[in-house]
């Protein structure tokens, strides 16, 4: 097994439905332009408020990748 190099990223993704799709969201976006994503984490999580209820949620995430 080789040694391998690996690069983060910071992103926030967002979504009206739930946690986890917002995270779905910023990975498939990151995915259409960094190759090699290997794994992920949760560093904040945070939501928009409308008239007492969630209107949206916002997730930032590390994303790692290995480097070719």
């Amino acid at each position: 097994m080789s040694n391998h190099v690996y690069k983060s990223l910071e992103l926030t993704g967002s979504s009206k439905t739930s946690i986890e799709d917002a995270v779905q969201t910023a990975i498939a976006k990151a995915h259409e332009t960094v190759r090699n994503i290997q794994w992920f984490t949760v560093t904040e999580t945070r939501g928009h408020v409308v008239d007492g209820k969630v209107a949206h949620w916002q997730v930032t995430v590390k994303i790692g990748f290995t480097l070719e």
